[in-house]
Parts: C-alpha cells; structure tokens; sequence
C-alpha cells in the first residue's frame, strides 16, 4: 500500500464549539517581558512567602504549623498523632503533606535542630547531625507544643498582629506571631530563595533577654559585653575572632569558625569525639577520616565507628600504640569538617522588604516590633474595659429607679420598642439599653445591681493606667523588659558552646619527617608511574609494561618534590613523589588516574617533576598553537590537589614539555613537515588558559602532532628547518636527515 501523501494545505483554526481559535500558535515575545512577567512573580514569591525568615524569627511555614497546632489545644494537654497536625496544617500551607511534616520534623526536639524546640515530639524524628538517621513517618510519631511557645501566642488573641485570609479565603491566619522574646536570634534559621540566602544562627536565650533589655534601656549599649558570640545546639567550640564578630554584629555577615569537641580515654587508647559543628554530619566526617587512611595521610588510626545512641552523638576513633591524640586531632582539624565555618546571612524580612542587618540593628527592629504588639495589645485591653464601663454606667442609671425599668418594660406594647423606650425613661444609649433590657428578671434586685456597678471606680482606674501607658513609650518599654527577664528565669539555659580564643585554639602541627633520597620517576603512556631507587634500578632487568605501552618519560629527581600530573581534559593533579611507594622494575607499578581519583574517562599526559617551581611549561596544540607559561602559575599556597584550566581547551592537546631555560624545540606536523623554534622567540603568559600563539602553519587537514626539545646533531642542516618570523610552514626533511631513519625501518 503506497503511503499517504502529506497535505500541502496551512491548517486552519478549528471553529468548533469550545475550541479556542488559534490556541497553540507560537508568538514571538522579548525575552526581558517574559522573565518580567513569569519568572519575577516567582521570585518575589519565594523571598516574600516561603524562604527568608521575618522579625519574628520565623518562615510562613513555620508560622502556618505552629498556629494551627495552637488552634488544635496542644500548647496545654496531651500529644496527638503527627499526622493530624500535618492534616490540619493543610487547611493553612498548600503545600503537600511531606513539606509539612519536614518543616515540623526541623522544630522538634527529637531532631535536635534548635536551641529551644517548638515541638515536644515523641518517637523518631531523626537526628540533625546525622544525614543518613531518617525519621519516622508522621503516622508513627507525636507530638504538641513545647513550653515556650506560650511566648509565642501570648495575647495573639488581643489584636497584637494582624490576621489575613489563608489561601482560599476560608480562614484567617497571623501574619507574624507576636513573641515575647526575639526568636529571630534565638533559634538557628537558613533559607535559600531567588537571588538571596539568609542563614541565621542561633543565640543563648538568656544572653539574648539580657542584651536586648539592656539595649532598651541604652540604645548605646555594648552588646558584646551581654552577647559575647553565638550558641549552637551541638555545643562546639567557637573559635573566637573579636574581628569577624564585630563584622557579624556591625553587618550581619561573617564566617565563625567552628570546632568539635573531643575527649581522649587513655585506657582504651581511644578519641570520642562528642560534638561537632552543625554545618556537618556524622558520615561526612567518618566517610572523610576513612578517605584519607587510605590515601595514607592519616596513618595513626587503626578504626573508627559511629557510637551515636541514646546518650547522643560519639564518635570513637580507635589510636595506634604511642600516637599522641592531640597532634592527629590537630591534623584532622586541618583536612576533615571536625572544624568548619559557619557562614552568617542575616537576612530578614522587614515590612515586606529583606535587609541584612547586624545584630543590633536586627534587636532594634525586634524592639519597634514588640513596641506595636504591647501597644496593640495595651488599647485592645483598654477598649475592651472602656466598653464594660460603658454598660455598667447604664446599670448605675438603672439603680435610682429599678421600678420604673420594669414598669416602662411591662407597659411597652411591642417587643421592637422596649429598648427605645429605656433609652427615653433613662437617658442612656441604645448599646446600654440592649445591655438592661437583656438581664433576667431574677436579677432586677438592688444586691445584683449593687455588684456589678461597684467595679465602674476599678475600671476607671485601671482605664486611666492604659491611657497613661499608651501616651508613655518608657512604660512600655518597661513592660518589655519586665517580660524578657521573666522568659529569661523560666527558659533560660546555660550557655552550650565553648568560646576558645585565635592564640589557644593554634596547633603547631610537626613538619612530617619526609626523607628525601634520590630517585628515578618513570612515566608510561598509558599512565602508569613507578618510583625506583638508583640500587633497585642497578640490579632490575628490563622494566615490565603493558602490551603496546612505553616509557615517556624518565626523571632523575628525588623523593621530597611535587608531582604535577597534566590529564587530556585540560586539568593538573598534584601529589608528592614521597605519596607513591618505591617499586621495581619488574612491577606494572601505580596507575595515576585511579591512585589519584581523576574523573571517569580521564587520562594523565604528561608529568612535571619540581620542587621549587621554576622553569617553563609549553602546551602544543593540534591547530599549530604553542601556549608558553611559567611553572609557579601552578604553585599555591593551599595543599589543593586538582586545578582546573590547567590549559587551553580551544584545541586538542598534542604534546606537554617542561623546559628549565629557554632553548629549541622541534615541531612536527602530520604532512610531514619539520620547524625548528626558539621558545625566546615566544611570549610567556601569565593565564594559564591562553590560547597561546600561532607558531606553525598547518595545510589543510592537517594536524601538529608533536613537539620535542631539539639536540644538537639530529639534522645536518638544521638551518633548513628554521624561520625567521612566525607562523611558518616548516620544511619536508632533506634525503640527508631521511636516510637514519630509512635504515631504521628496515
């Protein structure tokens, strides 16, 4: 059956009922108005609703579960299911219920996040310095809010914020919570969003009372006097750095260096390790240690293992006889995350607007904030009586003439018109009225009326207190304080991590005692290194390699110098030569892409031996191009074993040669021409990824294959292969300097 033949009519809009005329039609758009109007929504979403924190310390994540767990009744009574609270915290969050459930996994106190958990939870919620400790599902665990958080809904009731709808207008919701203390800085907070970041960490609780109350009293206040650094709940040592926290204090920026705890136990000659910095986990460090025991960096540790239980985190590390544990922890410091930093982004959003701000400043916002709440809070109060004494001053009109309120309410005709009537007999206005005509008839005798009427002077007081604090902002303050202290005494804990200053935290680790002896270094083909003494060279026969490998390279040097490894995907690997074990000639010897973890289908090139770094380094391209830079382009003051851009990789790598000075170098293209060059006739670059210069010129299809340092002798008219200016063609070899190698191949 031959195959249909394809219309060669345009398509035309469908015009049936319910179709869209035109709908899948492509429209050209700039791309400027597309990211303006599809990608930018987005961005201010995420920064304004989902992950940078607000002045009360928390997400709209955090708020949306804490508020509905406060709506369930669990801020007093018993735990419930995970799973209710994360159904209910649906009604609030749209997100799904795994979201939900990861965010109050983070509050707990079962995962050990913050300072002072939100949720009182009960079974596994996994741990937060572990990454492989799952935590249960929210059907299995349970939980209700922790203590504390009776400051963060304390008289949330009393118009202290504000309440929106919830994302389908069916319930309103806080828009911050009105804490008592500044949570913001209390409990550790990270957000990534569009643009931004912020990562906060956390502060003692009582410190943060005392500074803030003392701020209030003194906005010239020295915090560092009251807040002398950060507290993290894993309860490491702060490396402190007067510097860098006045930059974190002035800014709300900065790196504090963090170090794990550790005690040695000198009867099982062992190290438990018992606290570690909490921008790490367990398996990172263990996984670390294991990595540089193999590689043989680390060589006075016979085991290691996880004792993480019950009784918290420890890691024992198990010592070899006569190892001193305070110099390997120094070394591990140094090469592992037992001591890492802890990057500061004080990023915040205020009124709607996010602003790094340093922690005082961030402490000033907080004081505004909680300034507005008690002032809410105060007129709400206020209100509230004004409104009671409002009534009660009704009841008191009442009281000159009980008879006549039941005889203007008996003789009334119609229900509609008992409430303006006692607004005529009596004077008072229709709430009053409403109030009265609303009292049981059991309570129409002088004794009840006596009763409530005789709280009208209370009222009056305690309304004159309210006005007086509402036009006094130093009471107010006063109150603050007065709450701080109190949440200070109640929930305050001593202070967790350890501050040792720059001087003691300094190891003089010991210059490893590598002996430096005279060496040969071969270097294969096919990648594979041996290092062999000039005795074991002596008594060795003929050296063992692969099937069609062979030595390249061969370097009289010594055991005390560095390795560079060039690799053909334009990267260096540095070793030491002291890193790779003395071998023999009769052995394959070590296959350097997997002795130095090079990436999949990586190749090591070419070896350079040194040890001070000077001298030349020339990179030959397939396109005719040499690149010539100096060797300490690839020194570095960091023991860092892989550079990148090592070369140019515009085009393939032909051939790598180290030169000590400046001499000839012979090129060979594929077509069989031959160039004598001068490198002094090149120019030394300083990037280590140039292109390099035009040095050859190539016929077309044609490739420079091969670059090599010229000796003296090989042609017997080498003028006839040198130039005068660059690029150049080169010269086919004369019958003179063919004839060696004719003989050769017979």
């Amino acid at each position: 059956m031959a195959p249909k033949k394809k219309s060669t009519k345009k398509s035309q809009p469908a015009k049936t009922h319910g179709v869209i005329n035109g709908a899948g039609d492509v429209v050209e758009q700039p791309i400027v108005s597309t990211i303006r109007e599809n990608y930018m929504p987005y961005a201010m979403s995420v920064i304004m609703s989902r992950a940078i924190p607000e002045i009360d310390g928390f997400k709209p994540s955090h708020r949306k579960l804490l508020y509905t767990m406060y709506k369930m009744g669990l801020l007093t009574g018993s735990r419930t299911k995970s799973a209710n609270i994360v159904g209910a915290t649906m009604k609030l969050n749209p997100h799904g219920d795994s979201a939900i459930y990861d965010t109050m996994v983070r509050l707990s106190r079962g995962y050990e996040a913050l300072l002072h958990p939100y949720v009182d939870s009960k079974g596994n919620f996994g741990k937060f310095y572990s990454r492989d400790m799952a935590w249960a599902a929210s059907r299995y665990t349970e939980a209700k809010l922790a203590p504390i958080c009776n400051e963060l809904f304390r008289d949330i009731d009393k118009d202290t914020v504000d309440f929106v709808d919830n994302y389908d207008n069916t319930m309103k919701e806080p828009s911050l919570l009105p804490t008592v203390f500044p949570s913001v800085l209390v409990n550790a907070n990270t957000g990534i969003a569009v643009g931004m970041a912020s990562n906060i960490c956390s502060f003692n609780l009582k410190e943060i009372c005392e500074t803030t109350a003392a701020l209030i009293r003194d906005p010239d206040h020295d915090i560092k006097s009251t807040l002398p650094a950060p507290d993290f709940i894993g309860g490491c040592q702060i490396i402190y750095d007067e510097k860098v926290i006045d930059q974190i204090y002035e800014t709300g920026k900065g790196s504090i260096r963090l170090r794990a705890k550790y005690e040695y136990d000198k009867s099982q000659n062992c190290i438990d390790i018992l606290s570690i910095p909490a921008t790490t986990t367990c398996e990172v460090i263990i996984e670390k240690i294991i990595d540089l025991v193999k590689q043989g960096k680390v060589k006075e540790i016979s085991d290691i293992r996880d004792e993480t239980g019950i009784d918290g985190l420890k890691i024992t590390i198990d010592l070899k006889r006569g190892v001193n544990p305070d110099k390997l922890m120094a070394k591990l410091f140094k090469f592992t995350t037992l001591e890492d930093s802890f990057a500061c982004n004080f990023n915040v959003l205020i009124g709607g607007v996010p602003m790094v701000l340093g922690v005082k400043a961030l402490l000033e916002e907080w004081i505004a904030f909680r300034i507005e709440c008690v002032k809410r809070r105060t007129y709400y109060d206020r209100t509230k009586k004004a409104d009671k004494l409002h009534l009660l001053k009704g009841l008191e009109k009442i009281l000159l003439d009980i008879d006549k309120a039941i005889k203007i309410v008996r003789e009334t005709d119609e229900e509609i018109e008992v409430v303006p009537n006692l607004m005529i007999g009596f004077g008072i206005d229709k709430t009053q009225a409403e109030y009265v005509a609303e009292i049981k008839l059991r309570h129409l005798n002088r004794e009840y009326i006596l009763k409530r009427t005789k709280d009208i002077e209370d009222l009056e007081k305690e309304i004159a207190e309210l006005d007086d604090i509402l036009k006094s902002k130093a009471r107010v303050k006063t109150i603050i304080v007065k709450e701080l202290k109190a949440v200070a005494e109640k929930y305050g804990e001593p202070r967790r991590s350890i501050i040792i200053y720059e001087d003691t935290a300094v190891y003089e680790e010991e210059a490893e005692n590598v002996p430096d002896y005279a060496c040969t270094l071969f270097f294969t083909k096919e990648g594979y290194f041996k290092k062999i003494t000039p005795q074991s060279l002596r008594m060795s026969g003929a050296q063992k390699l692969k099937d069609g490998d062979e030595i390249t390279q061969e370097i009289e040097f010594s055991n005390n110098c560095d390795l560079l490894f060039f690799t053909d995907k334009a990267q260096v690997y540095k070793s030491k030569a002291s890193e790779f074990s003395d071998t023999k000639a009769s052995v394959l010897g070590d296959y350097v892409a997997a002795k130095l973890g090079m990436d999949e289908g990586e190749n090591a090139v070419y070896m350079v031996a040194t040890k001070d770094y000077k001298g030349i380094l020339l990179f030959a391209f397939e396109n005719g191009k040499i690149a010539k830079l100096p060797l300490e382009a690839y020194a570095t003051k960091t023991n860092r074993k892989k550079l990148t851009n090592a070369y140019s990789d515009k085009s393939k790598l032909s051939a790598a040669l180290f030169i000590d000075e400046d001499r000839e170098v012979l090129l060979k293209a594929s077509s069989g021409r031959m160039l004598l060059v001068h490198t002094g006739a090149l120019a030394l670059k300083t990037t280590r990824s140039t292109q390099g210069v035009a040095v050859m010129k190539l016929k077309k299809g044609h490739t420079l294959f091969e670059m090599s340092e010229y000796k003296e002798g090989t042609f017997l008219k080498p003028q006839r292969y040198r130039t005068r200016s660059l690029p150049a063609l080169g010269a086919l070899p004369s019958n003179e300097d063919t004839r060696d190698a004719q003989i050769s191949l017979i």
